[in-house]
């Protein structure tokens, strides 16, 4: 494991060449606003790929056979190979091994480009499928940041702004597995309040979103902008009694109840055919406070 820090005088961030991983981000006064990990939840923002969410039953099934696959599946706990490393941007690759052809058969080459520029930290995802099948696949991002945003702010006071008003319903885990039912959604016009309460039914998935921005802050503390042009679902989560709210892109989301069958058939994935390519981007943009 090697740990890469990118710095252009405004923002400075941390990588982890094991899963790609955001360690952290400070920006130009010094404030960390990445949540550092501990008991609640051990991670800071791992890279969920090639599934997000669960399986039933932890399997992956292709042609008949069953594959072992764990929740967020593997490339969050795999070292990566670093390249092109620079003050303000590096690329982390992963491709297919005999270990991740246990979880998940097909041939892949996954990479991760972050890059700085002014108050932005830039992240761009692209899947290759390497192989001679086609497959299918879900890519999320699972960024923590810190809640409180600085110390003495009340937790309650935090908010989630969207772009655009959010009046769809939304939909909710049980067992690790989407409910059939959607739900009245908790979002005011634009503005969803945070609450611990809000995630005592774990997290809230948004699968009809109109936004692909979201604002996070509160009165006297960072505005951190959030964009994900290329992911259509978002999960909002948290965990007592851990200081963090996870903003999450996700092309794909978890299996439905009652899921059987050919992992092909999974609702909410890209597919590849043999060479192609697909390219997901997200950047998170911060607003100091001075």
């Amino acid at each position: 494991m090697a740990l890469h820090t990118l710095d252009n005088g405004i923002l400075r961030v941390s990588i982890e060449s094991r899963g790609a991983e955001l360690q952290s981000l400070v920006d130009s006064v010094g404030t960390e606003l990445l949540w550092q990990g501990g008991a609640a939840w051990g991670r800071r923002a791992p890279v969920l790929f090639p599934i997000v969410g669960q399986m039933p039953g932890g399997v992956l099934e292709h042609d008949g056979i069953d594959y072992p696959i764990s929740q967020h599946g593997f490339a969050r706990d795999l070292d990566f190979t670093a390249s092109e490393a620079t003050d303000d941007r590096v690329l982390f690759t992963l491709e297919d091994s005999a270990e991740t052809r246990t979880h998940f058969p097909f041939s892949f080459r996954l990479e991760i480009r972050y890059s700085l520029e002014g108050t932005t930290l830039s992240v761009e995802t692209t899947v290759t499928n390497l192989g001679d099948e086609t497959f299918s696949a879900s890519v999320g991002e699972h960024p923590g940041f810190a809640w409180p945003l600085l110390p003495g702010i009340e937790r309650e006071a935090h908010t989630l702004q969207f772009a655009r008003d959010e009046s769809a319903p939304i939909r909710r885990i049980f067992g690790g597995l989407l409910l059939p039912e959607p739900i009245a959604t908790p979002v005011v016009g634009d503005t969803l309040h945070l609450d611990d309460g809000l995630f005592v039914d774990d997290a809230v998935i948004f699968d009809q979103l109109e936004s692909r921005t979201v604002r996070y802050t509160a009165p006297g503390a960072p505005v951190i902008t959030v964009d994900f042009p290329d992911f259509p679902l978002l999960g909002v989560w948290s965990k007592a009694p851990g200081e963090f709210v996870c903003i999450e892109p996700w092309f794909g989301m978890t299996a439905p109840q009652g899921f059987e069958g050919e992992y092909s058939a999974k609702p909410g994935q890209f597919t590849l055919v043999p060479g192609a390519s697909r390219r997901f981007a997200y950047a998170v943009s911060v607003d100091s406070v001075e």
